[in-house]
């Protein structure tokens, strides 16, 4: 049976290969049902108050920051989204439970993509 090799010391904090690679976390996950965009985002051990959610000529910002006074630890996240379409910014809303963030975005109805079409050459 094989032991586990550990890392010499000048490369211990760098885990070089995996990150290298990394195409980033599983932690949300955002699809497009009835007219809306739907994102959840996981955030086990935040409280409401420490989490913003702010929308920005179609971005939207996700961010929080949890401190853990008994452990005295301190964790953050924050996530940028860009929507290719029209959102109706009086009618997004956000909900929190059990962990779970979740935002709905409304698209305008009938909302015209704008933008050019680029030819394609043979």
């Amino acid at each position: 049976m094989a032991l586990p090799r550990t890392a010499n010391t000048w490369s211990s904090g760098l885990d070089f290969p995996n990150r290298l690679f990394e195409r980033g976390s599983n932690d949300y996950e955002l699809y497009e049902q009835d007219g809306e965009f739907v994102l959840t985002v996981e955030l086990p051990g935040f409280d409401p108050a420490e989490i913003t959610v702010t929308w920005d000529d179609g971005v939207l910002n996700v961010a929080g920051e949890h401190e853990d006074e008994f452990r005295n630890t301190r964790r953050t996240y924050h996530r940028r989204f860009r929507f290719p379409k029209t959102v109706d910014d009086d009618a997004i809303e956000a909900s929190y439970q059990n962990g779970i963030l979740t935002i709905t975005l409304p698209t305008v109805v009938d909302a015209a993509a704008t933008g050019t079409e680029i030819e394609i050459e043979s």
